[in-house]
């Protein structure tokens, strides 16, 4: 290293050296490279510079790991909060309302305890969860005290990424800068604050999914499923195949499940909130709807290994459907 070279240099050099020279960090190089974006020891050109390296070369499982490594490392969490089910959600909805909202709730009327968290408006024209949750007057919270209280009474919470890690919001800020993606939009979805057992991840690009797979086992994720979901969240599309990346009991599996729907479904025209009371009331009827939220619940329930197979999952997912409290919303 040179005498007057930035100590985060080799971080760039590394992934930036050309095609013969460049190469992926290890685990232990991501965390510590990442630890100095996050404490403010790279400066800000050095930080777009290795986002947007990484977003070209394409993150490895490993440096995700250190990355999120250092994300674990940089909160602070209560240790005395307990959930089952971690579910990010930061990608928003653009063609459908976000029907996966329903199945959260859903699992949470059945005893599930579930913490969501994401972002917003980091892209033009997206419905984000928060923003619903709000209209349909679900728990929501600023700090970690109202999590445990929200989790306690309802068994779900929605918590804004800046709240519980501002370092990685400004990160996330950082889209319309670039015009794209960064790398953090990934790993943020593998953090897990509060170390739930069983954790939903979705992707927009098929080809991650192994990847985010693999990484989720580097972090000794005891089980997790990572699936593509409908705009990149954790969605079931019922007109889609869908594959399932599983870790079960720190084993990763594959699973197939087809399509229940043969014909594509057009976007809807207007996403309206309220919708998403109107169908758990039962006071519109849209086929579309239920699927995604029986699917998804369906998967969740694969995800935590509260049923065996696809087949029981979506029993047990439609019999709980058929008996909900219609006027929790």
């Amino acid at each position: 290293m040179p005498a007057n070279e930035h100590p985060f240099a080799q971080y760039i050099r590394a992934l930036g050296k050309g095609k013969k020279g460049s190469r992926s960090l290890t685990r232990e190089e991501a965390c510590t490279a990442f630890s100095m974006v996050l404490n403010g020891q790279a400066e800000a050109v050095q930080t777009g510079a290795f986002l947007m390296l990484l977003r070209v070369k394409e993150e490895s499982a490993e440096e995700l790991a250190g990355f999120v490594d250092a994300v674990r490392k940089h909160i602070r969490t209560p240790a005395d909060i307990h959930v089952d089910l971690d579910w990010s959600s930061y990608a928003g909805k653009r063609k459908h309302l976000p029907w996966f909202i329903l199945s959260a709730l859903l699992l949470a009327e059945n005893g599930v305890r579930v913490f969501m968290h994401g972002t917003d408006g980091h892209t033009a024209g997206r419905i984000y969860t928060e923003q619903c949750f709000r209209e349909l007057g679900l728990p929501t919270a600023n700090h970690w005290q109202q999590v445990g209280d929200a989790l306690d009474k309802n068994r779900l919470c929605f918590f804004h990424l800046q709240h519980w890690c501002p370092d990685l919001q400004a990160l996330i800020d950082l889209r319309n800068t670039f015009g794209l993606r960064s790398p953090v939009h990934t790993l943020v979805r593998l953090v897990n604050p509060l170390a739930a057992p069983c954790s939903l991840q979705s992707i927009f690009h098929p080809a991650y999914a192994e990847n985010h797979q693999q990484a989720a086992f580097l972090l000794n994720q005891e089980n997790a499923l990572v699936i593509k979901g409908d705009g990149g969240e954790f969605e079931r599309r019922p007109e889609a195949d869908c594959k399932l990346y599983l870790i079960h009991h720190h084993e990763k599996k594959r699973e197939d499940w087809l399509r229940r729907f043969d014909n594509p479904q057009p976007a809807e025209e207007t996403l309206m909130p309220e919708n998403l009371r109107d169908i758990w009331r039962g006071t519109l009827q849209l086929d579309y709807a239920e699927e995604a939220v029986i699917g998804t619940t369906a998967l969740a329930l694969r995800a935590m290994q509260r049923s065996a197979d696809q087949d029981s999952a979506y029993a047990l997912a439609i019999q709980w459907w058929k008996t909900r409290n219609m006027s929790r919303l």
